[in-house]
């Protein structure tokens, strides 16, 4: 009995050990010694790299290997944050940075799909969806649109409801009246997808707690 007892809080112990390394190396200062600052109801996984001035807002899930990065700043040593808003999701291997500083914002109930990249100045709206590998720079995209896998949004700002379709690039010369409205079928899909991550942020919370 007693030895049960010692192989269960040695176990015990092992998994704080490695919630505590882990979580040392994910959350990272900036050499501006700003800390991210992440919300106690979202979910980090282990292998996530946050760095620098990031806020994490309650419920967001960030998948395994992202990487969200606030370090650069201005001349003058000013940053602002990349915020990541209530209930979305940043999923597997994007990657979130920001130019001299400049602020990146991603909506409430927003999800940012496997491998695509946000680089700032960047606003995203909320309950978008954003597909597989596509690139945002220098640009802000309205509420509930969605820009499909592979596309490319660079200085361009879209209104609420644009939908981008794959492979698409859209860039300051682009006609925004030749593209399309997000359809109804679109727009329950990007719910879905946030419904689906908010899930998993409570079911991974929960398998943290039995630890």
């Amino acid at each position: 009995m007693i030895e049960l007892i010692y192989v269960q809080l040695n176990r015990h112990a092992v998994a704080l050990s490695d919630s505590h390394h882990n979580r040392c190396h994910m959350i990272r200062k900036n050499p501006r010694g700003d800390l991210p600052d992440v919300h106690e109801s979202a979910f980090v996984d282990p292998t996530a790299i946050l760095c620098g001035c990031v806020i994490v807002e309650a419920g967001v899930f960030i998948g395994p290997y992202a990487v969200i990065r606030a370090d650069e700043t201005t001349a003058e040593g000013d940053i602002n944050p990349i915020r990541i808003g209530i209930g979305a999701n940043i999923q597997d291997g994007v990657v979130i940075h920001s130019k001299s500083g400049a602020a990146v914002t991603i909506g409430a109930r927003t999800s940012i799909a496997h491998r695509a990249i946000v680089h700032g100045p960047c606003t995203i709206g909320e309950r978008v969806f954003i597909g597989f590998n596509s690139v945002l720079f220098n640009c802000v995209v309205g509420d509930g649109c969605v820009v499909r896998h592979n596309a490319v949004v660079d200085g361009c700002d879209l209104p609420p409801g644009f939908y981008v379709p794959s492979t698409e690039r859209i860039g300051p010369s682009t006609d925004l009246g030749t593209i399309p409205r997000v359809t109804v079928a679109a727009s329950e899909f990007s719910e879905d997808v946030a419904q689906t991550n908010n899930r998993l942020v409570e079911g991974y919370r929960r398998l943290r707690n039995e630890l």
